[in-house]
């Protein structure tokens, strides 16, 4: 199966000259989905996480099903002010402004191996924040993960675990 044919492009979306790569239309379709969700299962199972952070909020889409599938954990990198309890902040820069994402550490056990999980990768600047925000909570970030990879970016170079995607997408 082709997962690219599931994924509907809005072009000029959120601005002029900007392809949206729309996942609805692929969780709408339960046979693409349910492949999706396989291909990502093989993708990671050789990292054998404890846990899959999901990136707010189509990575919680993402994630959430596939840790149940794996039979491991899973937790949420939220933006600033939307978890309850105590947090760890991270602040980081963006193409035009900053931003801060938040985890519950008492959630992620120091030395946990955990799989980032996002829909898309892009310029890679709010995985990396998430990653450095794992470290700094104690854990290892053994990979990360997405379904699309938005290639001439270079979101990868980036990162410092390795990257593992579904499909490249031009950006």
């Amino acid at each position: 199966m082709n997962i690219q044919d599931h994924i509907r492009t809005i072009p000029d979306f959120p601005k002029p000259g900007i392809n949206f790569y729309d996942i609805a239309t692929l969780l709408a379709n339960p046979s693409a989905w349910r492949e999706t969700i396989a291909r990502l299962h093989r993708l990671t199972e050789d990292y054998q996480p404890d846990l899959l952070m999901g990136i707010e909020s189509r990575g919680f889409l993402v994630a959430a099903p596939l840790a149940y599938e794996m039979g491991c954990g899973f937790g949420m990198v939220r933006k600033h002010g939307k978890l309850p309890g105590q947090t760890l902040a991270h602040g980081y820069a963006l193409e035009y402004g900053e931003d801060i994402i938040e985890i519950q550490p008492d959630l992620i056990p120091a030395g946990s191996k955990v799989v980032l999980v996002d829909d898309l990768l892009a310029t890679g600047g709010t995985m990396q924040a998430a990653e450095i925000l794992l470290h700094k909570a104690g854990a290892h970030v053994v990979a990360n993960l997405c379904i699309i990879e938005l290639e001439g970016l270079n979101g990868r170079d980036k990162l410092t675990a390795p990257l593992e995607s579904v499909i490249r997408c031009p950006a």
